[in-house]
This record gives structure tokens, C-alpha cells and sequence, in this order.
């Protein structure tokens, strides 16, 4: 079964606090885990909140990689989604995993755009003269 995209829901229990706090550390680790996976950065947003918390996205040409951190309970929830043939989603969850040091991670793995009733691969882009509408 082929799909457009890989989804990967990724939950970091008992992580080092001192990171997840840190606005600089989290976005660094985040636009670093993009780059190690062959991602193509488009923009990077995050916010910190007040007392503490993190929310930020990496929008990349492939889709996104966001996270939330919560450092008063050591986790955070990050998403890796990705389209493509040439980004590798896995190696940027572990570099995340790594990074912030999670003894507890957990990763559920989704297939997103599953459109085709056939066993065949689907393009990642197509051109205009190619757009058509498969039900």
C-alpha cells in the first residue's frame, strides 16, 4: 500500500527539563533534525510561553516538523510529517530522541494520503497537465 505521506506521532517522556525550557535548544534541535533527515527548510516559528513551555513548527518543503514541550512533567509531543522519497523522517525522530534525552520515547508511525484503490506507487508532485482527480 503506498501513500503520499509518512506521519510520525512521536511522545518524549522523562526528557531533560533544562532543554525542553530552553527556546534556542528546542529550535535548534528541531531545524537540525530537519536538516539530518534531508529536509528542505522553508520557515521556522516557535513561542515561548510564560512560565515555561515551548510551541514551535519547521515547515519544510515535505510538509512539517512541530513540537510541544512541556519541561514541568519532562515531555513533549512532536510530529514528523513528510512527503517524498528523499527525506528520512526515522532519522530525524531519533536525532530528536537523542537530543533531548528521553528515556521514554514513543513513536506511532501513520500513512497519510492512502487515495489509491491500485498497489502502485504515488507521485509526490505531479505537473498541471498531470492533475487529475483520483476517486
Amino acid at each position: 500500500m503506498y501513500a503520499l505521506g509518512t506521519h510520525l506521532l512521536i511522545e518524549l517522556k522523562n526528557c531533560n527539563p533544562e532543554i525542553l525550557k530552553d527556546l534556542e535548544s528546542v529550535k535548534n534541535i528541531l531545524v537540525d533534525a530537519a536538516k539530518k533527515a534531508n529536509a528542505t527548510i522553508i520557515s521556522v516559528n516557535f513561542h515561548e510561553f510564560n512560565p515555561f513551555g515551548i510551541s514551535g513548527v519547521v515547515v519544510i518543503a515535505e510538509s512539517h516538523l512541530t513540537i510541544h514541550t512541556w519541561p514541568e512533567y519532562g515531555f513533549a509531543a512532536v510530529d514528523v510529517f513528510t512527503c517524498g522519497e528523499t527525506i528520512k523522517p526515522e532519522i530525524a525522530a531519533q536525532y530528536i530522541i537523542e537530543a533531548f534525552e528521553c528515556k521514554v520515547p514513543s513513536i506511532v508511525e501513520m500513512k497519510r494520503g492512502i487515495i489509491s484503490h491500485r498497489n502502485e506507487k504515488l507521485p509526490h508532485k505531479v505537473c498541471h497537465e498531470e492533475l487529475q482527480v483520483v476517486y
